[in-house]
């Protein structure tokens, strides 16, 4: 071996101890689980007795079990509620504190600030404020002569919206800085050049602030959808997935499942359907993305 191999070979050494730890980690407590978890959808398994093989039984039972029939349409309801309201705020948000406006940084400060705040603080204090009987929002809604408020966590009709506007409230900050990285990446000049060509505000939003935005939305799309078809800790604190069953979502079903039932395998085939439904989400959005290019 020469010499110059030997001074490669004692540098790509160098490189890979310190990538190695972290693969370390992440190959004993990401990779291993889901690789067991793969396995685990196709056994009967409920942590005390040995593992049995049960084929395709898990995703057979899921087409037939209510519980997945009511968290996927409420993960679903969650998903194109949360989604599309928080991408409007957070770029709605970013286009006014992008301007030079006095405070703006204090304005930015607050809104990031419930991102950073501990969720579950948020999620009592959410919960306090939407207190059917003593919560500010409805005493101030009867002050406004509304007779019967809406009851929120606690109605079977109000509660996800509830859960949502949360959600929306507490991400935003996160998706607002996205965005304002993005617009402040956009030349001047083009806007200057669309003002002397007679564009107004809306065909220069039109025509160059959205298409310069796309990567940014692409990116903030892709991050809500995951997270919103993940969500499990702000139902869990704020609903516990009730009343009854209108805020059980498809990770509190594997929640339930694994470590209130005991069930390890059919637990992992919901989230191994949750796997795919995910992925098959996000390459549509990889797709739908270059026509959105296409057609701006």
């Amino acid at each position: 071996m020469t010499a110059s191999a030997i001074k490669k070979l004692k540098k790509n050494a160098i490189a890979y101890s310190f990538i190695l730890p972290n693969l370390l980690g992440f190959a004993a407590f990401t990779l291993l689980p889901m690789v067991f978890a793969l396995a685990l959808s196709f056994m009967s398994w409920d942590g005390a007795n040995p593992i049995a093989f049960a084929g395709i039984k898990n995703f057979a039972r899921m087409l037939r079990d209510d519980a997945i029939r009511i968290s996927t349409f409420n993960t679903l309801y969650f998903v194109a509620g949360t989604v599309p309201t928080t991408l409007a705020a957070s770029l709605g948000l970013a286009l006014l504190l992008n301007k030079n406006l006095k405070g703006r940084d204090v304005f930015r400060s607050i809104f990031f600030f419930p991102y950073v705040a501990s969720l579950v603080a948020v999620a009592v204090v959410w919960n306090m404020m939407f207190h059917p009987a003593m919560g500010p929002v409805n005493n101030l809604l009867r002050a406004l002569g509304v007779a019967e408020p809406p009851r929120w966590a606690a109605s079977t009709k109000w509660v996800m919206p509830t859960v949502i506007m949360a959600s929306v409230w507490k991400n935003v900050g996160y998706y607002l800085v996205i965005y304002l990285a993005a617009l402040q990446g956009i030349p001047r000049e083009l806007y200057e050049a669309a003002r002397i060509d007679g564009a107004g505000a809306w065909h220069s939003f039109r025509r160059i602030t959205l298409p310069l935005l796309t990567p940014a939305t692409f990116f903030v799309t892709m991050m809500l959808t995951i997270s919103s078809f993940k969500v499990f800790d702000l139902i869990y604190v704020m609903t516990g997935g009730g009343p009854g069953r209108s805020s059980n979502v498809l990770v509190f079903t594997i929640y339930d499942s694994a470590f209130i039932s005991f069930d390890y395998g059919y637990s992992s085939a919901i989230a191994l359907v949750l796997f795919f439904l995910v992925l098959g989400i996000t390459l549509i959005q990889f797709r739908m993305e270059k026509k959105w290019v296409s057609y701006l």
